[in-house]
C-alpha cells in the first residue's frame, strides 16, 4: 500500500511488518506531468488540424477506394507541407487532390487557412512587441511540437510584413475629433511626422505618421491631404495644436480656411527663441513666456507677452522676430478661455512626447536602424500597440466647454472676415 502525504511517499510491505518512506520531488514530477499534457494537447490540435483536411478531401472525393458517380475529384497522393502552429511551421502531410477529369489540381481550403503566413505574422510581432528581439525569437517559441521557419532571417520577414500591415492599419482609422495635434518627432535619427487626434470623451487615437519634417511643406500638405481623404471633414471645427513649423500652419491654413484654430507649441516657441540668444538669458526668457502665457485673462497675457517682445528686441532684433511669427497663435488657449487644466494640456505637443516614451521602451532591443521606411513600421505598429494602454486625458469631462468654445470663436471670426 501507498500513502501520498504532500512530498512523502510511505510503502507499507505484507502485513506492515516492514515499512519505510522515501521524498519524492513532486513539484518536479507534476512539471514533468504538465509538459506531458501539453504535449499532448498539441498533437491533439494537429490531429483536429488533420481531421478537418482529410474531411475536406472526403467531401471532394468521396470514400477511399470507393467508385461514387457523382463525386467532384479524386485522391492524388501526397506531399510534404506545413501548417502555422503555436506560432512555427508544423511539418504535415498534405493531401493532393485533382479534379474529376484531371485536368487540374483542386486547392484545399482548409489547408490553406491553416497554413497561412498570416498565422505566422500575429505570433511573432505579438512577441516583438514584447521585447523580443528577432535573434532571440526562437527561444521563447512554446516548445510544443517539432517545428522550423523560425530563423532570424524568417521572423525578421514575418515581422517586417506584420508590421507593414499594422502601419496600414494605423493609416485607416474612423476618425471624429475635436483636438488634432501634429509634431515631427526624432525616432531613432529620422524624423517621423505624427498626427494625434483627442475625441469629445478624451480618449487618444494615433492619426498617422509619415517619414519627414514639419519644415516641408510638401510633405505637410501631403499628411493633411491623406486625413482628409479618409474623412477628416474640413467644415467640422478642430483645435490643432502643432509645433514651431510655419510650413505646417500654412498648409492647415490652406486646408481649413484662414478662420481655423491653431495653438502653437509654447515649448518650440520657447526653444526657436533660445536659439538667438546666449545661454545666460535663456532661464530670465523661460520665466517671462511662462508668467505671459500663464494669465487667464487673454488682453492681459497679450499685454505680457509684447513686453516679452520688447524686452528681446533690445537684445537681439532675430529673437524679438521668431516671437513674432505665430505671436496671436502662442495665446489661442488663453483667447478661448478653457478651463485651467485643458489650458495648460493644450499649450504643447507634448502628449506625443509621452506616446513615444512609451514607443521607445518597446524598441529597445533594435540594434540596427536601416532606413526611414523600417522606422516607420516599427513607430506606426508599437504606436497602434501603445494606443491600447493610453489613459484619457486629464480634465477630459470640460472638453464639451472646448467644443463650445471652438463654435463661438470660429463663428465670431467668420462674421469679422
Amino acid at each position: 500500500m501507498q500513502k501520498l502525504d504532500g512530498r512523502a511517499v510511505t510503502v507499507e510491505l505484507g502485513d506492515g511488518k516492514a515499512a519505510f518512506q522515501m521524498i519524492l520531488p513532486m513539484s518536479e514530477m507534476l512539471f514533468d506531468v504538465a509538459k506531458a499534457i501539453e504535449q499532448t494537447a498539441s498533437q491533439a490540435g494537429l490531429l483536429m488540424m488533420k481531421a478537418l483536411i482529410d474531411e475536406e478531401v472526403k467531401q471532394l472525393t468521396g470514400e477511399r477506394y470507393s467508385h461514387e458517380p457523382d463525386r467532384q475529384a479524386f485522391r492524388w497522393g501526397t506531399d510534404q507541407g506545413h501548417v502555422i502552429f503555436a506560432g512555427h511551421k508544423v511539418g504535415i502531410e498534405k493531401p493532393r487532390v485533382r479534379s474529376k477529369d484531371g485536368s487540374q489540381e483542386i486547392s484545399l481550403s482548409r489547408f490553406n487557412a491553416f497554413a497561412h503566413p498570416h498565422r505566422m505574422q500575429e505570433p511573432v510581432s505579438e512577441r516583438i512587441l514584447r521585447r523580443v528581439s528577432t535573434r532571440d525569437y526562437a527561444g521563447v517559441l512554446d516548445d510544443l511540437c517539432d517545428g522550423y521557419g523560425i530563423d532570424k532571417s524568417s521572423v525578421s520577414r514575418r515581422w517586417k510584413a506584420a508590421s507593414a500591415k499594422k502601419l496600414r492599419q494605423l493609416l485607416v482609422h474612423d476618425l471624429g475629433l475635436c483636438v488634432i495635434l501634429i509634431d515631427g518627432k526624432q525616432f531613432h535619427d529620422f524624423t517621423l511626422i505624427t498626427a494625434l487626434g483627442i475625441d469629445i470623451e478624451g480618449r487618444k487615437h494615433v492619426l498617422g505618421l509619415w517619414p519627414g519634417a514639419t519644415e516641408n511643406s510638401e510633405v505637410c500638405g501631403q499628411l493633411l491631404d491623406e486625413l482628409i481623404e479618409r474623412g477628416l471633414s474640413t467644415q467640422q471645427r478642430y483645435l490643432f495644436i502643432l509645433d514651431g513649423s510655419k510650413a505646417l500652419a500654412k498648409a492647415v491654413k490652406n486646408r481649413f480656411g484662414r478662420q481655423v484654430l491653431i495653438q502653437r507649441c509654447r515649448l518650440h516657441k520657447e526653444r526657436n527663441i533660445q536659439k538667438y540668444l546666449p545661454k545666460k538669458y535663456h532661464k530670465l526668457l523661460a520665466m517671462k513666456l511662462r508668467a505671459a502665457w500663464g494669465m487667464t485673462d487673454y488682453q492681459e497675457a497679450r499685454k505680457q507677452l509684447y513686453k516679452v517682445h520688447d524686452w528681446l528686441a533690445s537684445i537681439n532684433q532675430a529673437a524679438a522676430r521668431s516671437l513674432d511669427e505665430g505671436f496671436e497663435e502662442t495665446l489661442t488657449v488663453n483667447r478661448l478661455g478653457l478651463p485651467e487644466q485643458l489650458s495648460r494640456l493644450f499649450s504643447s505637443t507634448n502628449i506625443i512626447e509621452s506616446c513615444f516614451s512609451l514607443a521607445d521602451d518597446l524598441c529597445r532591443n533594435v540594434e540596427r536602424w536601416r532606413d526611414a521606411n523600417m522606422a516607420w513600421r516599427w513607430a506606426g505598429t508599437v504606436l497602434l500597440e501603445v494606443e491600447n494602454r493610453f489613459h484619457r486625458i486629464k480634465g477630459y469631462r470640460d472638453l464639451p466647454i472646448l467644443v463650445e468654445k471652438l463654435k463661438e470663436a470660429v463663428d465670431h471670426k467668420e462674421a469679422v472676415a
